[in-house]
Formats: C-alpha cells, structure tokens, sequence
C-alpha cells in the first residue's frame, strides 16, 4: 500500500511563528533523498535551507514561493513507496527526525546540516504526464505576476527573486543581463519601471502603484521583525545617548603597526575592530552597561559575558548577529570573528542563534560617511555605541611648547544607554573609557 509522509515547517528558531517560501528546489515528481536541501525560507531573523527527513518522490508541494506559512503546517508530501519496499535503514532515519537531531549536527534548528556540492538540487517543471499534483497555496493581500503558461525556472539569487517579489516583478518576464543569463537587481528595478505589462502577465498592486510613482514594499520577515524590536525598545527603555569627539591618531598608528606584523597577515584590521575591542574592554570596568531589566522579576541582570552584537544593513533589512563571548577573544580571533559575522549577514545565512543572546551592540555608521547618530538599543540589551566616519580634521595639540593645529584623525562616538540600569555616571564613564583607550592605546594595559 503506498505510503506518504508530510513535512511540516518546524521551529528553527526560538519561538518564530511562520517564515515565507522564498524558494523550492524541488518540484512534485522529483527523487529526494534524506538530507537533501528542499527549501529556502525567510524566518523572521534570517535565511535558512531546510533539508528532507524523508526519501522518496514529492507528491505535492503545500505553499508557493512568496507565500508565508505558519509553523506546523505541511510544507510538502513526500511518496516514500509502500512499506515493504522502504529501506529499513533509511526508515530509521528519516521517521525520526528528533533523533537524528541527538546525532548528527544541526542545521538552524532542525535536521543535519549538508556540506559540498550536493547541498542543493536544481529544481525542474513538473512532469507533463500523469495527474497533476495541485499546489496550494495561502490567500494574500497582494498578488504576484504570474506567467501565462510554464516556463523554465529563470537563474536569480535569493535576494534577487525577494526583491522582484516585493516589487511584484514575475522572474520568468526579465530579460537577463548577469552572466550565465543571471538576472541582477538592475534587471528587476527595470522591469518594475516599465509602464507596460509584459505579454501574458497580469499586473500587480505593486505594478500598479508603480505607474502612479509609488511603490508598495510589503513589510515581512527581517524587516518586519526589526521594525517590532526598534517599536518596543524605543517605548520601553528609557534612552539617553551621550556623544564624545575623539582624536584616534595613534589608534590609526598603532592598526598601520598591526597590519605589518605577521601574524596578522591577511588579517582585516579596520578601525571598528579597534574600537569593538576598546568597547569590550571598557564594559569590564563599567559592568552595569553589560545588563538586562528583568521586568518580571523585578531584578537587574548582571551578565559575567559579553556577546558583541554587530549591526549589519543587508537586502532583508537591519539585521544584529552577535559573537559569543567576544571579550574571551584575542584581537586576531575577533577581527575573523566580525569579518565572518558581516559576510554571513550579507549572504543572509545568519543563523538564528547568532541573533539571539547579544549583551551590548556596536554599529558602525562611519561606512556611510556619517558622522554620528542616536541609535536605539537592541531589545534586552542596556547599550548601543555608534562609531562615525573616521576623518582628517584640524585639531588642537597641547603639548609643553603649548598649543598648536595639527591636521589628525578624529572620530565621534554616540552612545545610548537605558537609564534604568545605569545612570549617567556609569555611561559618561563607559564613554570616557572608549574614548581615551581610542585617543591613547596603551592606556588599555592598565
């Protein structure tokens, strides 16, 4: 007697409540194996793939690209053949997905993590013959294009298609400019500037808007979760935000003396690590910013770690990845550790984990050219510094010839705090100390 099996989306993060489609690789009438990637979605924190707990053949896929789906609904219903002819090993191991957790390394929160070329299958049209496996999908506010009749699937990148999706873009009608007939984000922006609809596509609310110089981005996901966090923080915790001008000339010469050693060949030695490291060693001496208010409890939480938050701007909106225990780490091992944490963001692989736990959050808004700003405190977290652009400004030297203008390089620094947990003495502190290991390096020997 045939047997199928449903995959239902789980839980990969901590308490998500649904996650959007942002693409198959498979296809009803496909062979999957067990571990085999099948999905791509988009939680409210990160990117993830999800792999197959069963082998078989797809029988049906429940949800298209772009719909949302709730966690614990079916995902897809996988023919896994009658029950005599199931291989008792991969039985075993695909029934129990709880015990292959206890087994084999995670991958964000459900089934084993696949490495190598086999990570991802390419997905192809259903089958022409046969009966049709119907694809069900969830009403939503906004309707995608849709083509007239099936086509082969176009060749995009995640963040690609997730822009052509919020544009209301349909893939399959973009003439491709990338290589390999990659289509780019260009290409999407110019499809959704067009002020025709392309043959056999029904227009969507956003293309509509489109013609009239508006556009309608539907708030989801990443942004959609940001956008809460910043909302609750904002009312919640009272802020206060201190601002200091600093002269880092030495800490400029002591990243120029860092780049020439050795050991830290190849190393990416910005000034952001310089200051991230000034940051941890700070919060040492001024532990009431390493802290939570417990409401519940009524208590103040303080924390003998330190995990460094790093905000990251990516396709999908802020994001706030977080390494573990950062003040256990040498300066070489954090200069890896921010550079791995900022490519992972920017792919939009971070993984759920990495997004939770933080205890203090540095945001670099001198990449932009800013110079200072008011950032808002990462939820549970009792400080945020921001670092602006590092500049050659006149500055005023005093030495014992007296006072003289010297070009130098000079930076500001913001930080917000929650005055619940410290008042103004420890932030100004806290500040003070950045600024002067920042202005006199050797002073972080003391």
């Amino acid at each position: 007697m045939p047997t199928t099996e449903d995959f239902c989306l789980p839980d990969v993060g901590e308490g998500l409540t649904e996650a959007d489609i942002l693409q198959w690789t498979v296809a009803p009438g496909d062979t999957v194996e067990v571990n085999q990637i099948i999905v791509e979605i988009e939680t409210a924190k990160a990117a993830v793939e999800l792999p197959s707990p069963y082998a078989g053949t797809v029988a049906a896929l429940h949800a298209a690209e772009s719909d949302t789906v709730p966690v614990g609904a079916p995902l897809i219903t996988i023919d896994v053949g009658t029950q005599d002819e199931r291989d008792p090993a991969s039985t075993s191991a695909a029934s129990d997905p709880v015990e292959q957790q206890g087994r084999t390394a995670l991958l964000v929160g459900y089934g084993p993590r696949v490495t190598g070329a086999a990570r991802r299958r390419t997905a192809r049209p259903p089958a022409s013959t046969g009966t049709p496996v119907a694809v069900r999908s969830r009403p939503r506010a906004r309707s995608l294009t849709t083509p007239a009749a099936p086509s082969a699937r176009p060749s995009a990148k995640p963040p690609v298609r997730k822009l052509a999706k919020d544009l209301g873009v349909d893939l399959s009608t973009v003439v491709p400019t990338g290589p390999h007939g990659t289509v780019r984000r260009e290409d999407v922006h110019l499809a959704a500037g067009s002020p025709t609809t392309p043959p056999g596509a029904t227009r969507s609310l956003s293309a509509e808007v489109n013609s009239r110089g508006e556009t309608r981005i539907p708030i989801r996901g990443v942004r959609k979760h940001m956008a809460a966090a910043m909302v609750a923080s904002a009312f919640t915790a009272p802020h206060v935000t201190e601002f200091v001008t600093v002269d880092v000339t030495e800490t400029m010469r002591l990243r120029e003396t860092l780049g020439a050693r050795r050991e830290f060949a190849g190393v990416r030695i910005s000034p952001m690590l310089l200051v991230a490291k000034a940051l941890l060693l700070a919060l040492r001496r001024t532990p009431e910013l390493n802290s939570r208010w417990d409401e519940t409890s009524q208590e103040i939480v303080l924390k003998q770690y330190i995990n460094l938050g790093v905000a990251a701007a990516t396709d999908r909106g802020l994001v706030v990845p977080n390494i573990k225990d950062a003040d256990l780490l040498s300066l070489h091992e954090l200069a890896g550790a921010i550079t791995q944490l900022a490519q992972t963001a920017r792919e939009g692989r971070t993984e759920p984990r990495d997004l939770t736990g933080g205890t203090v959050t540095l945001t670099n808004v001198g990449v932009f050219g800013v110079d200072t700003g008011t950032p808002i405190l990462n939820p549970g977290e009792a400080a945020i510094l921001a670092m602006g652009a590092v500049r050659r400004a006149p500055w005023v030297v005093q030495d014992k010839a007296g006072e003289r203008i010297e070009p130098r390089w000079t930076t500001q620094l913001a930080l917000s705090f929650d005055h619940r947990l410290a008042d103004g003495q420890q932030g100004s502190r806290l500040l003070a100390d950045i600024a002067d290991m920042l202005r006199e390096p050797g002073l972080a020997m003391l």
